[in-house]
């Protein structure tokens, strides 16, 4: 029986022979229409860029409050740099989430010609005090678009278009890089508040490595919540919201949550795969018919990044 979050080899998708991409194509579409996650092996990052990575991200959440409040993300339009406890709110239902953050996306110099414009969501980073902390990052982000767009190729194969229709998507991409800190539970101080509740992520796909402490948790179809338990040396891929609108929900975006683990601290990284800020969203040749009509109205990638975090970030609302 295949499990529900299943692992898939996505090492031939780096092969030159086309041929080879098509197993794993099948392999991802089986997932992403039963569960819309799975984990992959087989990518290019390294073990050692990931320790450094996570180096960089202790180092950092271990500063004090004030320091990280010099790059407050609550204080730019560009929605980049440091979250505070409590700034992200992504179960409405519950109390805003018990976890920090830092963000960081395409950066952008002040005179760029979509800053001047101020197209939402266009502008420079905020980066801590650190030494190597802004070069490592950039070199990582752009690692992970060739990552996004290696699996947005099998996924297109999966859904039986060009395999290179995502490719000229990502050339200006408003995806993000985050990390993440989920205190102890110890420390939680409303009883109602848990590390990140429950929600499906806004765009195409996200790349998460989580670390071995656990709490990343899927809710399956029948309102069960499974555990995402971590796999050494994988990343957790899923399914967003702005691809269910690609593909006229043959994929879903499935709701996950994070519970923190009771006397451990959680790292993760995710890289949440968003195309350029103009691309425009609608159903997929092939994803809709007379039996099945599109679902959702054409919109920009941006735009509906803007429509999400508006609901998500309280703090948005005088930018708008």
């Amino acid at each position: 029986m295949t499990p529900y979050i299943p692992q898939i080899d996505i090492s031939p998708l780096y092969s030159s022979d086309p041929a080879d991409w098509q197993t794993v194509a099948t392999q991802i579409d089986t997932a992403c229409q039963n569960s819309g996650f799975f984990y992959i092996t087989g990518h290019n990052i390294s073990p050692e860029r990931i320790a450094q990575l996570r180096q960089l991200s202790e180092t950092f959440f271990a500063l004090p409050h004030e320091e990280k409040l010099k790059i407050d993300i609550t204080a730019t339009p560009y929605h980049r740099g440091y979250g505070s406890f409590g700034t992200e709110q992504l179960d409405p239902e519950r109390p805003g989430d018990f976890k920090e953050t830092f963000d960081m996306g395409r950066n952008l110099p002040e005179d760029h010609p979509d800053v001047l414009a101020e197209k939402p969501l266009h502008g420079p980073n905020r980066y801590p005090n650190i030494d190597g902390f802004k070069e490592l990052m950039e070199t990582h982000y752009w690692d992970m678009i060739e990552l996004g767009k290696t699996i947005l190729r099998g996924l297109a194969i999966a859904l039986k278009i060009d395999p290179d229709f995502f490719a000229d998507k990502f050339t200006a991409p408003i995806s993000v890089l985050r990390f993440i800190h989920y205190p102890e539970i110890e420390l939680k101080p409303d009883a109602e508040q848990i590390g990140a509740g429950a929600h499906t992520d806004y765009g195409c796909i996200t790349i998460l490595h989580q670390d071995q402490v656990g709490g990343l948790q899927v809710k399956n179809r029948d309102g069960e919540w499974l555990d995402a338990t971590p796999v050494e040396g994988s990343f957790v891929i899923n399914i967003g919201d702005m691809m269910a609108r690609w593909s006229n929900d043959r994929y879903t975006s499935t709701p996950h949550r994070v519970i923190n683990p009771s006397g451990k601290e959680r790292y993760s990284m995710p890289f949440f795969v968003e195309p350029n800020f103009d691309t425009q969203i609608s159903a997929l040749e092939g994803c809709y018919s007379d039996e099945n009509p599109i679902r959702y109205p054409e919109i920009s990638a941006g735009e509906y990044l803007l429509s999400r975090f508006a609901a998500t970030y309280e703090y948005r609302e005088k930018f708008e």
